[in-house]
């Protein structure tokens, strides 16, 4: 099938939407399969654990895959880990394992984090195709996947829905996309001439760990470490602070999670002129002001009324954090891949020590007083807002060479 840019968009889309609505349809029924495998609060963020290391090995191999292979590969096998691990989690609820359903989440984390890559690739060529920014929109429809999955886990909540018939039902939804969407992405995207793609183990490493030595793309790390904590802190947990913080029904807390993610998909989408109008590192600024008042609110809050007040405000402000860091990543054309997988290994950081961290602090001080962590790792990201202005002129550096 002859791909167009219009088509690649809407596959793209279609790809980042269903990822969102298998992210949070697990979250939205995080309270009930909790329930299912009796695991404790810390118990559960061993479980989500699962999650972020299954993202960390997805990012790690989801570059070179990517110059070996070609985006579309990478999306495809991917997509086929989310469902796969939508699957697992179902089973894992089914029998009340907790194991089980950590190795789902693995599977699902590796699917996110190796599409985290190849999307992005994708998403960068499609914007020199069309001469306009479209990534953050992109994100946008991620979000709003977030969206549509947290209503229809309210949905599933209220009408007392089995969590494996839920789950099951996104896998295969899922599966049908992804046999749709691969079909109009160009193949060759993002694969390299088959020496370049075939370095050696060690220089392939060893380029990985040189951009850190770079001033500027060590604070674009620390910028998406805590936005990208800011985001995922939400995903986690936010569902288990509406039931454990406020007192209230699980239909609750996945509403209040739709909430958040209506929020980033409007942040998002609403983000491109934003930018172009004002700039990286002043949008950065504000929405990790933005973020910290909203986390504070949440925290702090007598009541619901208020903290969903706090909720639209952490969601703003999270919105843009993960992909502008992605794009100030890659100004640089050369040793762009490199650096686009080390600051998004750097989110993906986050996403790994974030759940069991804030879980065994919250076994202490509640999941309210927990997040105070998050916030203040975000104030550090808001500090280093600066790193993500567009350089004047090419940055090219030597460093990054093999």
């Amino acid at each position: 099938m002859t791909t167009t840019p219009l088509r690649v968009r809407a596959a793209l889309t279609t790809a980042f939407a269903c990822t969102g609505l298998s992210m949070a349809t697990w979250v939205s029924r995080t309270p009930a399969i909790r329930d299912l495998t009796g695991s404790s609060t810390a118990g559960m963020g061993l479980v989500i654990a699962g999650l972020s290391a299954g993202s960390m090995v997805g990012i790690a191999i989801g570059g070179t895959y990517v110059a070996r292979s070609g985006a579309r590969a990478v999306i495809r096998t991917g997509m086929a880990c989310i469902a796969a691990g939508s699957l697992v989690v179902a089973v894992g609820a089914l029998l009340g394992l907790a194991p089980v359903v950590a190795l789902g989440l693995a599977l699902l984390g590796v699917g996110m984090g190796s599409g985290e890559i190849a999307l992005n690739v994708d998403g960068v060529a499609l914007e020199a195709a069309l001469g306009r920014t479209v990534v953050p929109s992109l994100h946008g429809a991620y979000s709003a996947g977030l969206c549509a999955g947290a209503l229809l886990g309210l949905a599933a909540n209220a009408a007392d829905l089995p969590v494996p018939v839920h789950l099951l039902a996104v896998a295969a939804l899922t599966a049908a996309a992804t046999a749709w969407l691969v079909r109009n992405l160009p193949a060759a995207t993002g694969r390299e001439p088959r020496s370049a793609a075939r370095t050696p183990l060690r220089q392939t490493v060893g380029g990985f760990l040189s951009v850190w030595r770079e001033p500027r793309t060590l604070a674009i790390g620390v910028v998406v470490l805590g936005m990208a904590l800011a985001e995922g802190s939400a995903g986690d947990w936010l569902p288990l602070i509406v039931v454990d913080g406020f007192g209230l029904t699980a239909t609750t807390g996945a509403l209040v999670y739709a909430f958040f993610g209506a929020a980033m998909a409007a942040g998002r989408f609403a983000g491109g002129p934003v930018l172009d109008r004002c700039g990286r590192a002043p949008v950065v600024a504000v929405s990790a002001v933005a973020a910290v008042a909203g986390i504070a609110l949440v925290s702090f809050a007598p009541g619901i009324t208020l903290a969903v007040a706090g909720v639209l405000l952490w969601g703003l402000g999270a919105a843009l954090g993960f992909p502008v860091a992605l794009s100030a990543a890659g100004d640089d054309p050369v040793g762009a891949a490199r650096r686009v997988s080390a600051v998004a290994t750097a989110g993906y950081l986050a996403f790994l020590v974030g759940p069991p961290v804030l879980g065994l602090v919250g076994e202490h001080v509640g999941l309210r007083g927990a997040i105070l962590l998050v916030l203040a790792v975000v104030v550090v990201s808001g500090c280093s807002a600066r790193a993500v202005t567009r350089p004047r002129t090419n940055p090219t550096r030597e460093v990054v060479r093999p």
